[in-house]
Parts: C-alpha cells; sequence; structure tokens
C-alpha cells in the first residue's frame, strides 16, 4: 500500500511546491497568483487517493503534503526579498501559519465529505467535498493570514501584512473592501470553476488505477 501511495505522495508535494513558489508572481492587477491555478489540484490528488485506496490512504498523502508545505514555508522566511525601496521575507510569518492550518484542516474536511458522499454518483463526492474544501480553505487561510481582527499573531507579524487592510474596489468594481477580502473571493471563484475542470482527469484516472489496483 505503501508503494502504491507513492505516486500521490509525489503528486501532492510537486503542487505544494510548484504552488508555493507561483504564488509570488501575481496575475490581473494583483487579483489572482499563478499559485491560484496549481493549488486546487490538490484536492484532486486527495480525492483520487481517497476514491482509490480510502480514506486512510488520502489522510496520509495529505500529511505528506502538510509537511512538504512546512518546509516551503520555513525556507520562503528565511529569503529576503527587495521592493519599492523596503526589504521583506518571501513568506510572512503569519502567512506561513495561515498556510498551513488551512491545507490541513480543508483537506481533512474534503476526505470527511467525499467519504460520505462515496456511494452517490460518480461526480458528486470530488465535485462537492472539493468545493467545501476549497471554502473552508479560502475563509481560513485569507482570515488569519490577513484579517484585521486578528490580533493574536502580534504587531510585528501584523506589520508584514498590513498592506492587505487597505481598501479597493470589490472585485474591481464594486464598493470598497479590503484587499484581502478581494483577494480571498477571487481564489474561491477560481478553486469552484478548477474543481469543475478536474472532474475530467478524476474520471479517467480512477479509471485507470481502479483497473491497476483489481
Amino acid at each position: 500500500m505503501t508503494r502504491a501511495l507513492l505516486p500521490g505522495v509525489i503528486a501532492m508535494a510537486v503542487i505544494v511546491v510548484a504552488s508555493n513558489v507561483l504564488v509570488q508572481f501575481l496575475l490581473f492587477d494583483g487579483l489572482l497568483t499563478w499559485g491560484a491555478f496549481t493549488y486546487p489540484f490538490a484536492f484532486l490528488v486527495t480525492d483520487l487517493m481517497n476514491r482509490v485506496y480510502g480514506t486512510a490512504a488520502a489522510r496520509k498523502v495529505i500529511f505528506a503534503g502538510f509537511v512538504t508545505g512546512i518546509i516551503c514555508s520555513l525556507i520562503g522566511t528565511q529569503i529576503t526579498l527587495q521592493g519599492d525601496g523596503y526589504t521583506y521575507q518571501a513568506v510572512a510569518f503569519r502567512v506561513a501559519i495561515a498556510s498551513a492550518t488551512a491545507f490541513l484542516i480543508a483537506q481533512l474536511v474534503d476526505v470527511a465529505i467525499f467519504d460520505r458522499l462515496r456511494s452517490g454518483s460518480w461526480w458528486k463526492a470530488p465535485f462537492v467535498s472539493s468545493i467545501v474544501g476549497s471554502a473552508v480553505d479560502t475563509a481560513i487561510f485569507f482570515t488569519l493570514a490577513f484579517a484585521q481582527f486578528v490580533t493574536f499573531f502580534g504587531q510585528s507579524a501584523d506589520a508584514e501584512i498590513n498592506w492587505a487592510w487597505n481598501t479597493m474596489p470589490f472585485l474591481t468594481t464594486g464598493p470598497e473592501a479590503p484587499l484581502w477580502v478581494t483577494f480571498a473571493v477571487a481564489d474561491w471563484v477560481l478553486k469552484t470553476a478548477i474543481a469543475l475542470v478536474a472532474l475530467v482527469p478524476f474520471r479517467l484516472i480512477v479509471g485507470r488505477l481502479v483497473a491497476r489496483v483489481a
């Protein structure tokens, strides 16, 4: 079983590492990052492992991704970048904590929901679990990482992310709202779209893996 899970572990690690790197590159005036396009596929990997090998196997793959994410964040907090006349860490401490927390909780929620819907239509478990998991991930990450009312990280940590408290038109066209709220909604909309698209590779890959296991 452990050897069978290796492709899932590797795929999850690749997605986590790629997302940590690509999050540095902004799109659409900062509404999204390239990392937002790769990260949702972590739910696809989890759902594939869950469908073929069960919940215990899926959780092992999740914890592998969790450890990989922590390592990436620790490395990122030690990298100093320069821009607009000041220096800053590639990954702020508060953002690193939020990322790891959101990943672990959201992925475990995905596993639990998928398992409850396992016996229904083939698309229902991966789609619903990914939608709910993505919503949980987005809510936890952006709240812990950027919300002004979250104060337990301390002033020094807040100083690294207080740019997200500035306001802009919501999704560039609506009423004024904090930057982080607009980023959160744009992120979740993209995750929802990718969850729908991911049903195609889910169906194809599951067919091959089930045949191979059988």
